[in-house]
């Protein structure tokens, strides 16, 4: 895992304004990658929006695309105020939007739209919570050492990579946990649509993750949808054109 050898711009933010003669261009789509992620695990995802003439942004969270040692250095409230800048921007210019997470940027997509006003969300294997007794001890873990082994890649595809670190940031992980919690408690405020996608065979995230964001989203339209041969980023594995395919549906069905 590194981020060395990225497509060039890969790891940087991305902004695509949809022809003005094309109706969807008038729909604005966010596309929000995971912890230790980068944006490159959302492009190609993002590129099938395009190709169809809808506004898009693929944001860098703070702490990302760049080194490890970065993400040691951010507190956890710079994740979704990223985020709800370009959706400030975005409905400006555009009629809906939409935002779409990975992982962690599926907790940072629940969190802003426990806030703000969002017409439908997609998450693929998100994250709201760190189970087990370990991040109990992340306070002490944090200052004996910065970095432990990385937790990206999680793709059956051969040859595939989202460029991620090849260290957790101990620090960071103290913030993402911070993130997950509050996101958790409130995720009654949400009541944008919701399509979740969780792959059955996923060797970063537990399926409590699934479970608990399912039993807590009581004031939102919600449909899950089972990924059977893709791990954990699954958006560049065998099943992205599914979630590729019905994320377009779902964008269709409620922006009329």
């Amino acid at each position: 895992m590194s981020t060395i050898g990225a497509p060039e711009g890969w790891l940087d933010d991305f902004a695509h304004d949809g022809p003005a003669d094309n109706e969807n261009s008038k729909t604005g789509i966010i596309f929000v990658h995971g912890f230790t992620g980068s944006p490159a695990s959302m492009r190609t995802w993002a590129h099938y929006f395009v190709d169809r003439g809808f506004t898009v942004r693929v944001v860098r969270l703070p702490g990302h695309g760049r080194t490890w040692q970065e993400l040691n250095k951010v507190e956890w409230k710079e994740w979704p105020a990223r985020v709800a800048r370009d959706l400030a921007e975005l409905r400006k210019k555009c009629s809906k939007v939409f935002i779409f997470g990975l992982s962690m940027g599926g907790c940072t997509t629940l969190n802003v739209a426990e806030h703000f006003p969002v017409d439908g969300i997609v998450l693929v294997n998100p994250m709201i919570h760190i189970p087990g007794i370990a991040i109990k001890f992340a306070p002490i873990i944090s200052r004996l050492v910065k970095g432990l082994p990385g937790v990206g890649d999680d793709i059956k595809k051969p040859g595939v990579t989202e460029w991620a670190y090849g260290k957790l940031p101990t620090k960071g992980v103290m913030q993402l946990n911070k993130l997950l919690t509050i996101t958790r408690a409130g995720l009654q405020h949400v009541t944008a649509p919701t399509l979740l996608f969780h792959s059955t065979e996923d060797h970063t995230l537990p399926v409590s993750n699934t479970e608990i964001i399912m039993a807590g989203l009581i004031n939102a339209p919600k449909e899950r949808i089972e990924l059977t041969n893709s791990y954990h980023v699954a958006t560049m594995d065998f099943d992205a054109e599914i979630i590729f395919e019905r994320s377009l549906d779902f964008v269709a069905r409620n922006r009329a």
